[in-house]
């Protein structure tokens, strides 16, 4: 019985020594975490999209009666309109991006005179109409560094502008060693494909890594525009058209965005401030 005994109690002192030794030993960090790195700035497609409004103007009108006679034209100009556009780009590096998009510039309303004045004779023909186009422009853009997740940008576009006179008419008033007449000739709606190129600037916040709001100015240059054949409301007269209107431009103000189609899932800060 004492042998048992004595066996037990050898057991007990070698596993409580055991223990004491155990927790004596120092214990093993835990091994480190995986942080991936985090994602490159650049590379990848994006899609894109704008909303925003025109103000457009044209630099000169021209028809057969204004270029023979001194007509003095007035307050010829269009009104503003809304713009839509949708885009693919790219972006190679981290300061380099292109993209295709395709524009819808709205109806802006054409307004205007051409008034001539002469001994015994005042002509004034008031117009009225408008015009739209479908814009579609290769762009590139160089973004010029980040402060603070804001990014300025510059760029230019090429391509080509379809623009489409809708609704043209010439009310007319004729005072002829004073007799009055009155005149309406009306204009088949008619469009035209131009050149067309535009200058960009703006600011871009990247709000996540998949998602950029862009807030741009864009300066277009939409090429020229002439109504369809021309008929008087009485059918006296008609013809092919002899009105053109010169150099569209307009000054366009966009609220943009961008969605990365390469974004990873996760996303590491950018720093506040980088140069491009």
């Amino acid at each position: 019985m004492r042998s048992v005994m004595s066996l037990l109690a050898a057991g007990a002192a070698t596993l409580i020594s055991s223990m004491a030794f155990a927790a004596d030993m120092p214990i093993a960090a835990p091994p480190p975490m995986y942080a991936p790195p985090p994602p490159a700035d650049f590379g990848g497609w994006y899609l894109r999209g704008d909303v925003g409004m025109t103000n457009q103007s044209v630099k000169s009108f021209e028809s057969a009666p204004t270029t023979a006679l001194p007509f003095t034209i007035q307050g010829l100009g269009f009104d503003s309109s809304p713009l839509f556009d949708l885009g693919v780009g790219y972006r190679f590096n981290n300061w380099f991006r292109a993209d295709v998009t395709g524009q819808w510039r709205g109806r802006a309303n054409l307004h205007g005179a051409a008034n001539l004045v002469l001994p015994g004779y005042a002509e004034t023909n008031n117009f009225t109409g408008s015009k739209s186009e479908w814009v579609f422009m290769a762009n590139g853009y160089v973004d010029l560094g980040t402060w603070w997740c804001v990014t300025p940008f510059i760029g230019a576009g090429v391509g080509t502008s379809y623009n489409k006179i809708s609704g043209f008419r010439d009310d007319g008033v004729i005072i002829n060693a004073g007799a009055l007449s009155n005149s309406v000739t009306y204009f088949a709606d008619n469009g035209k494909w131009n050149f067309a190129w535009a200058a960009h600037a703006g600011l871009a916040y990247k709000v996540n890594p998949g998602f950029t709001v862009e807030l741009a100015y864009s300066y277009m240059n939409l090429g020229d525009a002439a109504p369809g054949n021309f008929r008087a409301f009485d059918n006296s007269i008609s013809g092919p058209t002899t009105i053109k209107f010169r150099d569209i431009t307009s000054h366009d103000l966009k609220l943009g965005v961008r969605w990365d189609l390469n974004s990873p899932a996760v996303y590491a800060p950018p720093p506040l401030v980088t140069k491009g």
